[in-house]
């Protein structure tokens, strides 16, 4: 019987200092796992991004079942704040210490450990498929996105899939992610004309102009929610002018924000909305605005139906716990594989990602392997 422990490989890839977009090892590691256990293994790499695909069992099998998850993680910030060495892999006290160890290399090394145990021990009939990028936490243009295009390029396909990263607030669980809002940001910069601040009538101040946008656009109800999404919302990030003298009209200014949307809207409609409001104070201040627009991801949701029931009858029965069917927070890969299966987000408790002394639950990251373990064998029992 085989018993991978998915904590000696979490411990084993938080090593790997994978900080976007270097590869540190860790998908060297995963793949002589993977291969070992009979998966067929694949390099994508696109853009200087490593990605792995690795499938086990026969190619374009009706019954396909996917993981997704990333290796990447963010910078560490000052190694003088940190307790614990940020790539040590230390465990103190039932928690593991480092970067990634939350988000989300004890995701990866859960799926990973409850798949390679899955085929080995009971080899299903059908495919297992695991899609694992090192561009999560940057652009996310060649990780994820690469990965799909190559298998469509090679006739891959899952049937559906679970993107492993961290979804429960508080306790194991608790939540797992059934779609996602859309995110859009966008950058204005509002020209007039520069003059002396005695003498207005010779400037034309585009502060003003600036003040009256920003107070439209964040005032502006965009929508009361809907059936599975709160209300979106909009954040001024930042007014910035950059005039240090006290008697001058500046001759521009530029802000920032950031709308999460959901299903009620587009990134177009919602570019288009955004245009307008700009073009009406322009025609009321004489001003001129730039508009540049760039969406991260549309909102999306798998609804409610076999996929989520499966995955909560498999963590009810390790956890004792129903999930909550979520679709808050912010971006994730699911983004990119709803557009190609049905897929929904589980992983452990994500309090401490991007944290310094970031570090996850010992006890978390075993119970994750046993309710993945549980969903692929529920799954192919069907």
């Amino acid at each position: 019987m085989f018993d991978t422990d998915p904590v000696d490989l979490t411990t084993a890839l938080v090593r790997c200092p994978s900080v976007t977009p270097e590869e540190g090892g860790a998908l060297v590691l995963l793949q002589e796992l993977l291969e070992g256990a009979g998966f067929s293994c694949t390099r994508v790499d696109r853009g200087g991004i490593s990605n792995l695909f690795a499938r086990w069992g026969d190619k374009g099998h009706a019954k396909t079942f996917g993981f997704n998850g990333h290796t990447d993680v963010v910078p560490i910030g000052n190694p003088d704040d940190w307790t614990m060495p940020p790539f040590g892999a230390e465990i103190r006290d039932g928690m593991l210490y480092g970067r990634g160890s939350t988000d989300m290399k004890s995701g990866v090394a859960a799926f990973a450990a409850a798949a390679v145990d899955f085929v080995r021990n009971s080899p299903p009939d059908g495919a297992v498929i695991l899609t694992i990028t090192g561009d999560e936490e940057a652009d996310a243009l060649d990780g994820t996105v690469a990965l799909l295009d190559w298998m469509e390029t090679e006739g891959e396909r899952m049937s559906v899939c679970i993107v492993g990263e961290p979804t429960s607030p508080n306790h194991m669980g608790e939540m797992m992610k059934i779609g996602r809002r859309g995110s859009l940001t966008a950058w204005f910069r509002i020209t007039g004309k520069q003059g002396h601040s005695a003498y207005l009538h010779r400037a034309l101040n585009p502060m003003p102009a600036m003040a009256r946008l920003m107070d439209v656009l964040s005032s502006h109800e965009l929508d009361q929610g809907t059936a599975h999404f709160d209300p979106s919302t909009l954040a001024v990030l930042t007014i910035d002018t950059g005039n240090p003298a006290t008697n001058v009209v500046p001759a521009e200014t530029r802000a920032c924000v950031n709308i999460r949307f959901n299903d009620t809207h587009t990134g177009a409609q919602l570019t288009d909305w955004l245009r307008a409001e700009a073009a009406k104070v322009d025609e009321t201040f004489g001003t001129k605005t730039d508009v540049k627009v760039k969406i991260s991801g549309e909102s999306f949701i798998t609804p409610p139906g076999p996929l989520s029931d499966l995955v909560a009858k498999a963590v009810e029965a390790e956890t004792g716990v129903t999930p909550e069917l979520s679709t808050t927070g912010g971006t994730s890969d699911a983004r990119f594989v709803k557009d190609h299966c049905p897929v929904v987000e589980f992983g452990l408790v994500g309090k401490t990602m991007h944290a310094v002394d970031e570090r996850v639950e010992v006890a978390q990251i075993i119970e994750l392997k046993r309710i993945y373990t549980r969903i692929l064998q529920d799954y192919f029992a069907e």
